[in-house]
């Protein structure tokens, strides 16, 4: 697979450098050769359109760029030539409409902005013209190695964007702009502490560069120090006082350390001084949401829609919220932007998602399943996710973390017993799980706290996807020392989230990856799988839009592996660590409650309380998709919605294999 690759990059090196040379025929020759072999190749059909506006064969190279679109509908560049193919067609525009579609998905394609400022000059709009010629005139200021990292990043290629960015920065060691971006590269691959350093240093360089200050605040919040990320907002609420965006941020890292009252008083502010703003509108929204002000989240919700007809995000927080119904009105609306060409990809796939609900819940599942695919289709045509390496990923875990290595470490670690780690898959009931749990006196929530995953990045050499990782092969070579340091890194580190109660909940679900390392590093942590019925728990991650991560969940086929996957490693858990996890059907705890929470409270040495039966009446800010549902009693209605998808899940079964599938 990787020799083919290669010999397709040559061939496609070879195509440009005759496209270049202007040897155009050639070019477009060599080209169609590609692509009776790759018909689908995204780089073939792009220098082929090219090919075709140089010589002048437009209508061809629009249809080209139209097949292009199809495959890779996120690809600014498309756009960007059908914007080049309709300005030498004289259809203005069109060339309009496509130079923007071309910058909203890449804001570093410096012709477009050179497309848009010429085209709004010729129509007089001077004032519009300004704005598309400052954003030229801030790339071209770019030096040429940092506009083409950039243009990498917006196309998905960030491996090769990093080697550039940290090549330019060998020979240019203070060039901030080069910093931020090689930071933004690190969030990007969740390496976040180096982003973190790489900030910081920057803002030693460039105290007063507000850029990189806002960079570090967000980084900051990513890695969930949100005092920190608090602080830094201050600070350029203080150096610009006059500055919404900086006025926005505060309250956004208010909202995150608990501040609410000061933090909507300022949303508040903000929406008076940007009413048609619905990113404003949607941040406000989501924070009234996660108090319970389920009312209020609703109007914040519809002012950002009513903003931006077309901003797909306010329909999906809509029906995100799991108890609302769409009016007619509201549906037409939805239907009328998800089909319109000028819509984003991004609107769309939030659109999507939004609709296949609105079906969902007018029991028109033929409807709504057509919408939860396309929504999956597009969400997956975005990301780079392989089944198969996420398999071969999970095995190792099998092959490296044996009973000898536990053996072997048997007295190792941390010593703390304060975490309750609750592993599975998404929308297994681990939020429910977690909210049982919450409501005793002695637990308290978090959240999905990233530090396990990030100490695992770390440990595997931070390799490339082509690359086999150190990880989980290096937890042998690691002394006692280290092991127990990273126990005590974890609970140092999370301390933040907590308050003075001696148990708390994290429930990062994909931490069943990790029991191996959890377990070394706090032996005596308690581990709970929330595990449900495969069939209703893939259905449900595939109906669901995840805010990020999860990218096995946007398609049938790659769930089911990973559920199947899911259930191998934790088979292997249970034979090298018998007795360690205890494992919770949600099923089992919708037919029998009381039963299942003390089974629970048992297995965390937690004395019985009632408040744990009654966990709905718990007042308590719940962040994930099913915030709604927890704070009411438990229901049985979800327990085989999927049964009314059935006709169109074979592709799921299939891939789940012989689970057992009640």
């Amino acid at each position: 697979m990787i020799d083919q690759r290669k010999q397709i990059d040559a061939r496609l090196e070879q195509a440009k450098s005759l496209l270049e040379n202007s040897r155009l025929v050639e070019a477009e020759k060599h080209t169609e050769k590609i692509l009776s072999d790759f018909p689908e190749n995204a780089e073939a059909l792009y220098i082929l359109a090219v090919c075709q506006r140089y010589l002048n064969r437009l209508e061809e190279a629009l249809k080209t760029l139209s097949r292009l679109k199809k495959i890779r509908p996120g690809y600014g560049r498309a756009f960007q030539e059908e914007g080049h193919v309709c300005v030498k067609a004289g259809f203005v525009s069109q060339a309009l409409n496509a130079y923007r579609h071309a910058v909203n998905l890449n804001n570093s394609l410096i012709a477009s902005w050179a497309g848009l400022t010429k085209i709004l000059k010729s129509q007089g709009k001077e004032k519009n013209a300004n704005i598309t010629q400052h954003e030229y005139e801030k790339l071209k200021a770019l030096p040429v190695e940092l506009l083409s990292v950039r243009n990498m990043i917006a196309e998905g290629k960030n491996f090769q964007a990093e080697r550039l960015c940290r090549k330019f920065l060998m020979e240019n060691k203070k060039n901030i702009e080069g910093m931020r971006l090689l930071a933004s590269l690190g969030v990007a691959a969740d390496v976040l502490d180096d982003a973190e350093f790489l900030l910081e240093k920057a803002l030693e360089y460039e105290p007063n560069n507000n850029f990189a200050r806002n960079d570090y605040m967000e980084v900051l919040y990513k890695r969930q120090k949100y005092q920190k990320s608090l602080k830094q907002a201050e600070i350029l609420r203080k150096k610009e006082p006059k500055n919404l965006k900086y006025q926005i941020a505060y309250a956004n890292q208010a909202v995150a350390v608990g501040k609410y009252k000061k933090a909507l008083k300022i949303y508040d502010q903000a929406n008076k001084a940007l009413p048609n703003n619905p990113e404003l509108r949607l941040v406000h929204g989501h924070a009234l949401k996660t108090i319970g002000n389920v009312d209020e989240a609703i109007e914040a919700y519809r002012k950002s829609y009513n903003a931006r007809n077309d901003y797909g995000d306010a329909y999906w927080s809509l029906a995100n919220l799991k108890t609302y119904r769409f009016t007619p009105d509201e549906v037409l609306l939805m239907d009328e932007k998800e089909s319109s060409t000028s819509t984003i990809i991004t609107d769309r796939i939030h659109l999507n998602f939004a609709l296949g609900k609105y079906y969902e819940d007018s029991k028109l599942f033929d409807k709504s399943f057509v919408h939860y695919e396309r929504g999956n289709e597009l969400q997956q045509s975005q990301q780079h996710y392989k089944k198969e390496h996420m398999t071969d990923v999970l095995n190792l875990q099998i092959e490296y973390c044996n009973s000898a290595l536990f053996e072997s470490k048997k007295e190792f670690g941390h010593d703390a017993t304060d975490p309750i780690f609750i592993v599975g898959l998404p929308r297994a009931g681990s939020t429910l799980l977690e909210q049982i749990l919450a409501s005793h006196s002695k637990v308290e929530g978090t959240l999905e706290l990233p530090n396990i995953p990030a100490l695992a990045y770390k440990l595997a050499g931070r390799k490339t996807v082509n690359e086999t990782p150190d990880y989980p092969k290096n937890l042998s070579t690691l002394s006692a020392e280290t092991l127990e340091k990273f126990g005590k890194d974890y609970l140092d580190e999370t301390r933040i989230h907590r308050t003075k109660l001696p148990h708390f909940i994290d429930k990062m679900p994909n931490n069943f990856r990790h029991i191996a390392l959890i377990h070394l590093i706090l032996p005596n942590a308690k581990i709970i799988d929330a595990r449900r019925n495969p069939m209703a728990c893939c259905f449900s991650g595939f109906k669901q839009l995840f805010a990020s991560g999860q990218q096995f969940s946007y398609g049938l086929e790659e769930i089911g592996t990973y559920y199947k996957d899911y259930v191998e490693v934790m088979n292997h858990w249970d034979k090298v660590l018998p007795g360690k996890i205890l494992r919770v059907q949600y099923e089992d705890v919708v037919s029998n409650l009381e039963n299942e929470v003390t089974r629970i409270l048992e297995y965390c040495n937690l004395p019985f309380e009632d408040n744990c039966i009654n966990f709905h009446k718990t007042e308590r800010n719940v962040r994930t998709p099913s915030s709604e549902q927890v704070r009411q009693p438990i229901y049985k209605s979800g327990l085989e919605q999927w049964k009314n998808y059935e006709p169109w899940l074979d592709p799921l079964k299939k891939s789940l294999g012989n689970i057992e599938i009640k």
